[in-house]
């Protein structure tokens, strides 16, 4: 009796330091993808395209299934969810490019934040335009570099994992200005991610979102740092090289390590703080771990926001 094939186990797949060895970004997603779905009993996608609407009065004959029991519990009356069916969702994806998301930990140097930035890219384009979705880029640095509309193209696929693996990634960045020019061009109201280090003024950046929010964009936020970032876990007298034209400068990290992770932590809980006043969905993003972690709690956050 012929014995049944073992199921691949895609989480071997989904570990940084497996994938830093995948140079192929178009196979890189495909595995991820199907790796952190693999054993789930409900779609993480549930809700991706699906977005509230309004209330409206119970009428006779309508599903009570959609019926808002947390506004029944406020009211005593009975209201109906009503959802809008983007069966053509507009994704676009906007990506940090700039200099400083070349760094990469001495544990991974193959790992960059620009890969695992476009990674997550990747993956949430090829979600989107095998639901039939529209999924568009934005590759920027101190400008946007290339932007390619939304689009539900057979081809958009390879359009998209093409422009992620050209682009020059050696510039400075001006977030908030990328994202004041984003809030223009889109004509169409759509889902905006931004995948970024975020490392640039926070006043900008929390103008950009703003704007965005103001032309009623839904907007996830996500804070692409490496491990080494969050952490600082250097010993010994180091030179530290500032990226987009910092200078270098020698130090004593257990000198600066606590200034150092008081000062990100201050900036991080700023954008937050922010994030959630405007109903942004933002994460931090550890480059250190699995995607499988990182996805799945993303496209969660968000279907739960929206019931």
């Amino acid at each position: 009796m012929t014995q049944p094939a073992e199921a691949i186990d895609y989480r071997q797949y989904l570990d940084p330091k497996t994938l830093s060895k995948i140079a192929a970004l178009d196979i890189r997603a495909r595995l991820i993808v199907e790796g952190f779905i693999t054993g789930m009993h409900r779609s993480p996608y549930k809700g991706f395209s699906v977005e509230f609407a309004q209330h409206r009065p119970y009428s006779v004959g309508d599903d009570i299934k959609y019926i808002d029991w947390k506004v029944f519990g406020r009211t005593d009356r009975h209201y109906i969810k009503q959802y809008e069916e983007e069966t053509n969702l507009h994704l676009m994806l906007v990506v940090d490019a700039s200099e400083s998301m070349t760094y990469a930990s001495q544990s991974n140097p193959q790992w960059r934040k620009f890969d695992h930035a476009t990674s997550i890219a990747a993956s949430l384009a090829y979600v989107a335009l095998h639901q039939q979705d529209s999924a568009g880029l934005a590759v920027f640095d101190e400008r946007v570099r290339h932007l390619i509309r939304p689009s539900n193209n057979p081809r958009q696929w390879r359009i998209l994992i093409d422009e992620l693996t050209t682009t020059p990634k050696n510039q400075k960045t001006n977030t908030g200005r990328i994202l004041d020019e984003i809030a223009e061009q889109m004509q169409h109201r759509s889902l905006i991610v931004l995948i970024s280090d975020l490392f640039d003024d926070p006043a900008n950046i929390i103008k950009g979102i703003r704007h965005l929010r103001y032309r009623r964009h839904d907007l996830i936020v996500l804070q692409v740092l490496d491990h080494d970032e969050i952490t600082f876990p250097f010993e010994n007298t180091t030179l530290f090289k500032g990226l987009e034209d910092r200078g270098e400068v020698v130090a004593e990290p257990r000198a600066l390590r606590a200034a150092y992770l008081e000062e990100l932590s201050r900036h991080a809980q700023t954008i937050k703080d922010v994030c959630h006043q405007h109903h942004v969905d933002y994460a931090q993003v550890d480059t250190s771990l699995p995607l499988d972690i990182t996805l799945p709690n993303f496209l969660a956050t968000r279907a739960a926001r929206m019931k």
